[in-house]
């Protein structure tokens, strides 16, 4: 999945951008107070997008 697709998809399931690490960008989901971090890579693999769903509580964009 590319990687402004999942940024997207976090942003519409209400998870705000935290800060920008070295190599990573931090989105924090503000209903369950969990955070997670995105690398910086044009493709993000499938299992790893569902690591960022789950950390941060809510559902992959895979099940819909």
């Amino acid at each position: 999945m590319k990687r402004i697709d999942v940024i997207r998809y976090l942003e519409q399931q209400g998870c705000k951008f935290l800060r920008e690490g070295r190599r990573h960008t931090v989105y924090y989901n503000p209903m369950n107070r969990k955070t997670s971090t995105v690398p910086r890579h044009r493709e993000i693999i499938d299992v790893l997008v569902r690591k960022i769903c789950r950390d941060l509580g809510i559902s992959s964009p895979f099940l819909k």
